[in-house]
């Protein structure tokens, strides 16, 4: 699972790296992302801004609303769910990333490890993304089961890590092809753990449906 990842380039040099129009005016995004901030997503061609997160609506005891959750991960196991099945079937996305983090060590203490793929400084993770009354347009990412070094110890699941030969298939296959591109990465991942403290707040949420 996600909640903490890096986007470390340019948007200019992500627009040209995906070849997509850069459709951003004056956008500004921090290069750590956190779930509820702003990202940059590939989408219908073009390289947007969006708010990490699915809007979750939420009511309090006596029924009043709450500030809405947002849902920053979305697992493969559940897209044909109602909450995702539409944005899945008809708005699929790339998330540009440099490196993704999970929180190790024991609670109270627990410290950023960063995961990559070696020899490429950006990557693309699935996504899907949609309109929403709260957020705006707003994305999630796909996760799916971990393998490898990545799971050894860090977390049972992880990102859908995308090749370049699998962006169309994602974008613009039907279900049934995306679906099968959310698979365990059988590839090589660099891993960095380091002593960064794993902030508390927008950081050390758990947002997965």
């Amino acid at each position: 699972m996600c909640n903490l990842y890096r986007m470390t380039k340019g948007k200019d040099e992500v627009a040209k790296w995906f070849e997509a129009i850069e459709a951003l005016g004056g956008a500004n995004f921090g290069e750590e992302v956190y779930p509820g901030y702003p990202g940059l997503v590939v989408a219908s061609g073009e390289l947007r801004q969006m708010t990490w997160g699915f809007p979750l609506v939420m009511k309090g005891k006596s029924g009043q609303p709450l500030k809405p959750k947002p849902v920053n991960n979305a697992r493969t196991d559940k897209l044909d769910s109602f909450f995702w099945r539409y944005s899945f079937e008809e708005r699929r996305c790339l998330i540009p990333v440099s490196a993704w983090a999970e929180a190790q060590g024991p609670k109270g203490s627990k410290t950023r490890t960063w995961l990559s793929l070696p020899d490429s400084e950006l990557f693309a993770v699935a996504g899907v993304w949609r309109d929403s009354d709260e957020f705006g347009l707003c994305y999630s990412m796909v996760m799916t089961d971990s393998a490898g070094s990545a799971a050894e110890g860090i977390h049972s699941r992880m990102p859908v890590l995308l090749r370049p030969s699998d962006y169309e298939g994602w974008l613009s296959g039907s279900p049934e092809e995306a679906k099968s591109l959310c698979r365990a990465w059988d590839g090589e991942v660099n891993i960095d753990r380091t002593d960064q403290p794993w902030v508390k707040g927008a950081a050390s949420q758990k947002n997965l449906l």
